[in-house]
């Protein structure tokens, strides 16, 4: 449980002011729903752009939504910490869902999802033939998905950040055991399918965002663990992206990477843009060690004999060393 902070008397006063306006609390309820764009605003709230745009500048200079910039569009979300989105969480908790404009604003909510949705499968389809090629060549993703329950399995955590989130698949499979999910790609196609993933999925704690995954806007010691799930093969610097996952993790946090083991299959460098053939062991490894984490876990998962795979995917777990030796430091001085 987050603990509730103090607001002084000016501050609070603007958050009530931003928050006390008709149309600014029906966007404050929508967005507690899922992130949305302007455009959406403006489809479900029947309103203007350039007025839709000034109440959410309003509430983002209150401290009540977050704003991401993705290519030409800006996605805005229901505010996650500080003192603000906690009297926002509590003014939208207190509305009767059963109340008219409540109602009419989800039913028009529930188009705009539907049409994401929509184009998003569109997109899936049009590549699922080659995306489905690629998933036969290795072991099986309900493995390798167990595999990662299992590796996490060992102790609770309550931030996830998924790096290369693709269709937000890893998301989905650890959202329910979370506070927090917050995924990151570099491609507007697959956010769209992750996006409407998550509204299917109902995990309104989780969202994502466009990021470079060499240089990302969050701050140091933000998450509990950070996943990097079938992207360093695609990586020219798979160390250095290894470097900034290491920089996100709280102490004792921990760090995983699922990826290819070694192969040959040269195809997949040549129509697929695979930089790399997969990942001995000792390569992440030294990755991870370089970026001052303890390697707790490598672990390789063969094809099941007889099958079309060709590909052993491998799974290594970095952990941050602080708390460990915060830990010893007490022991010893117990």
């Amino acid at each position: 449980m987050i603990a509730s902070s103090h607001l002084p008397f000016e501050e609070l006063n603007t958050v009530l002011r931003a928050a006390g306006e008709t149309t600014r609390l029906r966007i404050l309820a929508l967005l507690a729903e899922t992130e949305l764009t302007v455009s959406d605003l403006t489809d479900i709230l029947r309103q203007s752009q350039p007025r839709i745009s000034r109440h959410l500048k309003l509430l983002a200079e209150a401290g009540l939504v977050d704003r991401y910039r993705e290519g030409s569009w800006a996605f805005f979300r229901f505010a996650e910490q500080g003192g603000a989105a906690e009297v926002a969480r509590m003014l939208v908790q207190r509305l009767d869902t059963r109340d008219a404009t409540v109602a009419r604003d989800r039913e028009r909510l529930a188009e705009v999802r539907a049409a994401r949705a929509a184009a998003a499968q569109a997109y899936f389809r049009s590549h699922a033939v080659e995306w489905d090629r690629i998933r036969k060549l290795h072991v099986p993703d309900e493995a390798v998905e167990a595999a990662v329950v299992e590796a996490l399995g060992d102790r609770p955590f309550r931030s996830l950040l998924d790096l290369g989130t693709g269709t937000g698949r890893m998301l989905e499979l650890l959202g329910p055991k979370i506070e927090r999910g917050l995924g990151v790609d570099l491609a507007p196609e697959m956010l769209a399918i992750a996006r409407a993933h998550l509204d299917r999925a109902g995990l309104k704690h989780c969202s994502v965002r466009q990021g470079d995954i060499y240089d990302l806007a969050l701050p140091r010691d933000s998450f509990d663990v950070v996943v990097v799930h079938q992207v360093l093969h695609f990586l020219d610097d798979g160390a250095r992206a290894i470097r900034e996952a290491a920089r996100l993790l709280r102490p004792g946090g921990r760090l995983l990477v699922i990826d290819f083991a070694p192969h040959e299959l040269e195809f997949l460098r040549e129509e697929h843009a695979h930089r790399r053939l997969g990942f001995a062991d000792e390569v992440v490894s030294q990755w991870m060690t370089a970026a001052g984490l303890d390697v707790a876990l490598h672990r390789s998962l063969a094809p099941e004999p007889g099958s079309e795979g060709q590909i052993a995917v491998s799974l290594w777990m970095g952990r941050d060393p602080r708390i460990v030796l915060a830990d010893a430091a007490a022991r010893e001085v117990a």
